[in-house]
């Protein structure tokens, strides 16, 4: 009888992705786990998320230990069958870590393709992240305020499998100009629609997150022909609610130990904040503009406290599929916004989740995303 070992290895959670820490183990040696299993949490650069058993059997060895950080594809932990001799995970541990080399999970030929680049539309940088290819429609991805395009970074590759999807940094954003023409929803949606232009993107699927999906509403309303389909996580512009605490805290802290608490009303678990995010987002507030594109957008998008901009009427006219998708423990925007949508539009609140469900619950998320694409139920 042929002995199945299977390994567990430190999982590449998109494509910036070269290392990951052990965060802490979910199950002890010896548990029964199956397939789809949380088994650990790992930690990235940006936030950390739970870790799914590849496969069904005993946990016979943690090989890692929490705490410990390495490259992607290094063996982790060891799956067999309880009948499989210790001689036997011995002999497959020692065979990994000979032949293992961290180039092994490492960039290949597409992924160098898909790294960020910059892109000009009508005289504005913006970075963007193309990858994926097929017959299927392309997807555009939508960041919120303060974001950037790796807050798709648990969504892009998995959602690239059957096609072509694009991230970008919003202007104001990440490696984007910081040039944020008036701050609001309408005119960052026709910048939008310029860079699917420049993209030779016709129509495409339009996944959009908190300010992101007011963006998308817009770019529905401007320019219905180029919109296939609405995927709105945790959007503004259905409600007039908005987190003061948040945006405001976002602009002005400028030190870990202040902007630290301020992220951590993203998600519903405040761990899952890596000090390497706080670090970085306090780096791309000191680029030159970066706060002022911040300040422009805030002002012009949540004046006196609330959201300015009304788009519900947008999922009355809009003629594509619409999906919306919302954590029941969101601190910035209320899922109570949900109320009265359209019939015809699918609403998922997701428990325990706060206001980031794409990295939260990726793959909830990513799975009900795909049925929308792909025209499933």
């Amino acid at each position: 009888m042929m002995t199945v070992i299977t390994p567990i290895t430190m999982p590449k959670f998109g494509l910036a992705m070269t290392e990951g820490k052990l965060a802490g183990w979910s199950v002890t040696p010896g548990s029964t786990v199956s397939a789809g299993q949380e088994i650990a949490d790992i930690e990235t650069s940006k936030i950390t998320n739970g870790y799914e058993s590849p496969a069904s059997g005993v946990l016979r060895r943690q090989v890692a230990s929490e705490g410990e950080t390495l490259p992607v594809g290094a063996l982790i932990g060891v799956l067999a069958e309880g009948s499989t001799s210790d001689a036997e995970i011995d002999a497959f541990i020692e065979q990994f870590q000979s032949t293992f080399s961290a180039s092994d999970g490492q960039d290949d030929a597409s992924t160098q393709q898909a790294r960020p680049t910059l892109i000009d539309v009508d005289g504005l940088s913006l970075q963007v992240q193309d990858m994926g290819q097929g017959d299927g429609m392309p997807v555009l991805l939508i960041h919120g305020f303060g974001g950037d395009l790796t807050n798709w970074l648990l969504n892009q590759d998995v959602l690239a499998a059957q096609q072509r999807v694009v991230a970008f940094d919003l202007p104001g954003h990440g490696g984007s100009t910081k040039q944020v023409s008036d701050g609001t929803p309408a005119a960052l949606a026709a910048i939008t629609a310029r860079l699917l232009e420049t993209l030779g993107i016709e129509r495409a699927h339009v996944v959009g997150h908190s300010l992101g999906g007011a963006i998308a509403l817009e770019l529905a309303r401007a320019h219905p022909d180029k919109v296939a389909s609405l995927g709105l996580i945790a959007p503004a512009g259905l409600g007039p609610d908005i987190n003061m605490e948040f945006i405001e805290g976002f602009i002005t802290a400028d030190r870990r130990k202040t902007l630290e608490p301020v992220l951590a009303l993203l998600v519903n678990d405040p761990s899952l904040i890596t000090r390497n995010m706080v670090e970085g987002i306090i780096r791309f507030k000191r680029l030159d503009g970066a706060k002022q594109g911040l300040e422009t957008i805030a002002a012009a998008c949540f004046p006196n406290g609330q959201q300015k901009d009304s788009l519900r009427d947008v999922l009355s006219t809009f003629g594509g599929p619409v999906q919306v998708i919302w954590g029941e423990a969101d601190k910035i925007l209320s899922p109570e916004a949900t109320q009265g949508l359209p019939a015809s539009i699918t609403v998922t609140r997701l428990p325990q989740t706060g206001h980031m469900p794409q990295m939260e619950k990726a793959t909830q998320v990513n799975d009900l995303l795909a049925s929308m694409l792909h025209g499933t139920p």
